[in-house]
């Protein structure tokens, strides 16, 4: 089963993306901040980050850089609601897909799914 660990700091956004991803088939570890994430970064391993990039304490860019550190095969996939972020996140971390805010629940499922997809392509 694919294990996403999710950091994002609003409870309703986080409960309503985890209960999305797990109905989906997906095993999700959900966390409100960046630094909640590291630790269970150091101990488990993750196919995927799915993090905010706009979170106290620690935002999803540096979270992402961490990740890249401990856990290099994790893909990483942000979530923002601001475009200019959205650009910086691009230029500090090429290699991780981005879906703006709102989106709908299918698309955040249909995003996940070709990021694993797209990676088998790569492996075969």
């Amino acid at each position: 089963m694919i294990r996403i660990l999710l950091a994002e700091d609003d409870n309703a956004m986080r409960t309503y993306l985890t209960r999305a991803l797990e109905k989906a088939g997906y095993s999700v570890m959900a966390v409100s901040c960046g630094t909640e994430a590291i630790p269970l970064l150091e101990t488990e391993i993750y196919d995927l980050l799915l993090s905010d990039i706009v979170m106290p304490e620690m935002d999803g860019i540096e979270l992402a850089q961490r990740c890249n550190d401990l856990s290099p095969s994790t893909k990483v996939m942000f979530i923002t609601g601001f475009a200019a972020v959205a650009l910086r996140a691009n230029r500090d971390a090429p290699h991780a897909k981005m879906l703006s805010k709102p989106f709908h629940l299918k698309d955040l499922v249909m995003e996940v799914e070709r990021v694993f997809e797209d990676s088998a392509a790569v492996s075969v």
